[in-house]
């Protein structure tokens, strides 16, 4: 039998906080739901409180501005970023990774922020995010506040959130012209599976040279991770055979992956190789076309 909790449905984002203040951070948010209402009922979480935010106005909007780039709120779903003409034309890497998120039963309910808050190593949609330069904004006690996505997550499943701060939106810049996005998911099956690794690459090319590359690596560490190392000896080159096996190497060579039921840690470094040189070649090819 599910464990009894209080609900509460607040109207504003104040009466939001108000309400996290009040139960101390015992209280859960509900957005989409789908991780949340599963653990509840499968017991492998009992909140005293749940507080639901869908009744709070303009969380879910979703625009695209030419110069600012996408904005999109905490209620915006899966299903909303995969199917945007917008988003597949503009930010394909996370397009592709909210089509591989779970089923398309549950990106109709998943919201985007929740998968982002759940700060799960694995999540698909964080490493295309963090290679866009994403950045969230958050309403708290102290007003809003806004982060660098890469800067947000201190652990498997911890991010810098305070217990009676929110998650409200999620920004990202307009790319360049003339750049690539690839997100690239290995697990075990082709769907509904987490991921074993993901990589995400984003690159712009001027004059035939890569500028600005990022390539961020997940489920290969305790949170998505960027490869450094990798992207400086991509920045300032045109993509050759040579180089594109010197960028996976290293990129390898930065992962710090463990071994789990999914995978050894092994496996999990050379498909960080091979799909780092995957990602980077189709970026380049997406960018020069």
């Amino acid at each position: 039998m599910m464990k009894r909790f209080n609900y509460f449905e607040p109207k504003t984002m104040d009466e939001a906080v108000q309400l996290l203040q009040q139960h101390n951070g015992q209280a859960m948010i509900l957005a989409g739901g789908t991780d949340l209402l599963v653990e509840i009922k499968g017991k492998l979480r009992s909140p005293d409180h749940v507080v639901n935010i869908k009744r709070i106005p303009d969380l879910d909007h979703f625009d695209y501005e030419p110069g600012r780039g996408l904005r999109f709120g905490a209620l915006v779903t899966a299903r909303q970023i995969e199917t945007c003409p917008i988003v597949l034309e503009k930010y394909a890497g996370l397009a592709q990774a909210a089509k591989d998120l779970a089923s398309i039963q549950v990106r109709n309910r998943a919201t985007v922020v929740g998968n982002i808050c759940r700060a799960s190593p694995s999540a698909d949609t964080l490493p295309p995010l963090i290679a866009d330069g994403a950045h969230i904004r958050t309403f708290g006690p102290s007003g809003e506040r806004t982060y660098l996505l890469e800067k947000f997550f201190t652990g498997p499943g911890k991010t810098i959130l305070e217990p009676a701060e929110l998650a409200i939106e999620v920004s990202v810049p307009d790319p360049p012209p003339h750049t690539g996005k690839v997100y690239i998911k290995h697990g075990r099956r082709k769907a509904m599976e987490l991921a074993t690794v993901g990589v995400a690459v984003t690159l712009t090319v001027e004059d035939g040279r890569i500028t600005e590359p990022r390539i961020v690596l997940g489920a290969v560490a305790p949170t998505p991770i960027r490869a450094p190392q990798a992207e400086a000896l991509l920045e300032g080159y045109a993509l050759s055979d040579e180089l594109l096996e010197e960028v996976a190497l290293a990129a390898m060579n930065e992962s710090r992956p463990i071994s789990d039921v999914r995978s050894s840690a092994s496996y999990r470094r050379e498909m960080v190789r091979v799909l780092t040189a995957r990602a980077v070649s189709q970026a380049w090819e997406r960018a020069t076309r």
